[in-house]
């Protein structure tokens, strides 16, 4: 498993880090999709238009193509498959995001969790305990999910 998120990130993301050294930046990038992923998978059914959403979140956050992403989103599944929590993820976000990058991933996993037009109660359950790991303050929470509401309603 290692060595197949290690092959990735040498071959498509390695040569543009430049926010956060090599496998730190790989590794964030990877705990962020797997939140993304843990969004996607809560209802008991992975819907495709989650799935997108969390495609496009990858894109947009990172700057990946098309092909990076799918492939970064299916090594998180694996992890987000593997994990025990979300400390392993969380704590990663904690050490290398800004307050207001952790508030972006926020508004990303409510988009994911908007993508299918079904707020589930486990999906509000983990967005809210994944704010409260990343210590996002309730006022930028519901910001948050403010604006990703909004935006699905366009």
């Amino acid at each position: 498993m290692l060595n197949a998120i290690r092959e990735f990130f040498d071959q498509h993301v390695g040569a543009a880090a430049t926010a956060v050294p090599g496998d730190d930046r790989r590794a964030i990038e990877l705990a962020t999709a797997a939140l993304l992923v843990e969004t996607v998978r809560l209802d008991g059914e992975i819907d495709d238009a989650e799935r997108a959403a969390a495609l496009r979140a990858v894109r947009s956050k990172f700057g990946l193509g098309e092909a990076e992403a799918a492939t970064l989103i299916r090594l998180a599944e694996e992890e987000a498959r593997e994990a025990t929590g979300y400390y392993q993820f969380t704590s990663l976000i904690n050490r290398q995001f800004s307050a207001a990058q952790k508030e972006r991933v926020i508004e990303l996993m409510w988009q994911v969790a908007y993508a299918d037009a079904d707020l589930s109660a486990h999906e509000h359950h983990v967005v809210r305990k994944i704010a409260d790991l990343l210590h996002v303050s309730h006022r930028a929470y519901i910001a948050a999910k403010l604006r990703a509401r909004d935006a699905a309603q366009r």
